[in-house]
């Protein structure tokens, strides 16, 4: 069982950080040509990964959106004609949610820029500090979600 993290440990290398903000700093525009925010393209980028419908909660967990921010999000991409919206067969409380060919068109659009700042990344920090960064967001997202329960 890992330690809870302290404060002073819950900041990420700097230079990992710098890195980040260059990335979405030319990635944003990108995103704001298509109208979407961040956490709407954190959506369609994880529906895209997976060749199944996800359910409401598995898409809460793989973003670390909360339900109601989750679900305008998903409102709106739906709205938009980006993303179906479907009842759940057994769980009354959920929807399966899957991207519309729209929605695909715009993720392949937008993901092209997006590899290439992630690319960036990778080529100057190397595999193993990115496997690091990213079990460290995880460790971060699972304690800020320990805090709020």
């Amino acid at each position: 069982m890992t330690q809870p993290l302290r404060p002073f440990e819950r900041s990420l290398p700097m230079a990992l950080m710098r890195a980040r903000e260059a990335v979405m700093r030319e990635f944003r525009p990108r995103l704001a040509a298509d109208a979407l925010t961040e956490q709407q393209w954190r959506v369609l980028r994880t529906l895209s990964a997976f060749e199944k419908p996800l359910t409401t909660r598995e898409l809460s967990e793989m973003t670390f959106l909360l339900g109601p921010s989750l679900s305008r999000i998903t409102a709106n991409l739906s709205e938009r004609s980006l993303l179906r919206r479907a009842p759940h067969p057994t769980d009354q409380r959920s929807n399966l949610l899957d991207l519309t060919d729209t929605g695909k068109a715009l993720v392949s659009k937008v993901a092209a820029g997006s590899e290439e700042g992630y690319a960036a990344i990778e080529a100057r920090f190397g595999i193993a500090q990115l496997e690091l960064l990213h079990e460290l967001l995880d460790e971060l997202a699972a304690a800020q979600t320990a805090e709020e329960s």
